[in-house]
């Protein structure tokens, strides 16, 4: 924890230049939003267009100051920021999340939700609502969820089968769940922050990592690791969220108005997504990215299964798992 906290308040002193706001965007109540990626990125371009609407509704009562690239951390650390006020808002993915909340990871669970729409449809209802409680009592107002896509496996060659991946160091999310798929298949975890995974696949500090399509280029994981084999075995959800501690200090106004903005933004992003994957794998396919297809989907399901017996009994029951799986 103390390392986290001098990360965060050295990102935060190395950046001043970036924590400010647009130009023209009048001065309101400084809101400290921590990015992954640059201004070309919808985990940047939601925030713009969040202030955007802010300066309509709520026009002189918001200031977002929105810190890109990483400067303040990776996931885990910014999350570490919003706890302590060091952060107001920023994006995140239930992965990150799940050491305060770990009833999240059913969202985490592979092969559970067959597209998009299905996704939607189960947090629209009693779950998400339930998780949302659960995050607010560990420091985080969740204002939407949102979804980066589906999660793929990278690779330095198409490894397109569960036998392939046996013995492979893998880069995964700090997070059991993902280590318990990742071993039960074979493969070697290793826990490593998402700024530092370049460095690590580039090294051969480990072979391969699974991430979204938009996040492998965002990175510029192609450079390192070409092979894109669409394994699909993770929808991998998020959360738009602002500290708890910030949250109570705002007016029912200001509230309001910040939850109409965020609702706005969710559905923002989920089209910026789907956009952005396209852009982004043209991009690695023009710079020498290649994508496979994975063979025998029903060995992938069946290793990836396991990990629903195993987290159940902490994610209410596998009766519970089994219905989400079947719901409309």
């Amino acid at each position: 924890m103390i390392v986290s906290r001098r990360r965060v308040a050295a990102g935060l002193l190395a950046a001043p230049a970036l924590l400010t706001a647009r130009p023209g965007f009048a001065a309101g109540r400084p809101v400290t939003v921590a990015s992954l990626f640059g201004e070309d990125k919808p985990e940047t371009m939601v925030w713009r267009r969040i202030a955007q609407m802010l300066e309509r509704t709520a026009p002189g009562r918001f200031d977002l100051r929105i810190v890109g690239n990483a400067a303040l951390g990776g996931e885990k650390e910014v999350a570490e920021g919003l706890r302590l006020g060091s952060v107001q808002a920023s994006l995140s993915t239930i992965s990150a999340l799940s050491g305060w909340v770990p009833e999240g990871q059913i969202l985490d669970l592979p092969f559970l939700f067959r597209d998009r729409g299905h996704l939607r449809r189960v947090l629209d209802g009693p779950l998400g609502a339930e998780l949302k409680g659960r995050f607010e009592a560990q420091g985080f107002v969740v204002l939407g969820f949102i979804n980066y896509g589906a999660r793929h496996l990278l690779a330095k060659e198409p490894i397109t089968t569960p036998a392939a991946i046996r013995g492979k160091r893998i880069r995964v999310i700090q997070s059991p769940l993902h280590t318990e798929l990742w071993s039960g298949l074979g493969a070697y975890p290793t826990p490593i922050p998402i700024p530092e995974t370049y460095n690590a696949l580039k090294t051969g500090v480990v072979d391969c990592m699974d991430l979204t399509k938009s996040a492998y280029v965002g990175f510029r994981l192609h450079e390192v690791v070409p092979w894109l084999i669409e394994t699909g075995h993770i929808w991998a959800s998020g959360v738009i969220m602002v500290s708890a501690a910030f949250w109570k200090g705002l007016s029912a106004d200001d509230r309001t108005a910040l939850a109409a903005a965020a609702a706005e933004g969710t559905a923002y992003f989920d089209e910026l997504i789907v956009a952005d994957e396209a852009a982004s794998m043209a991009k690695a396919a023009s710079e020498g990215g290649k994508v496979a297809q994975a063979q025998d989907r029903p060995a992938w399901e069946a290793g990836a299964r396991k990990v629903w017996t195993t987290f159940a009994p902490k994610l209410g029951g596998l009766d519970r798992i089994e219905a989400i799986a079947r719901s409309a």
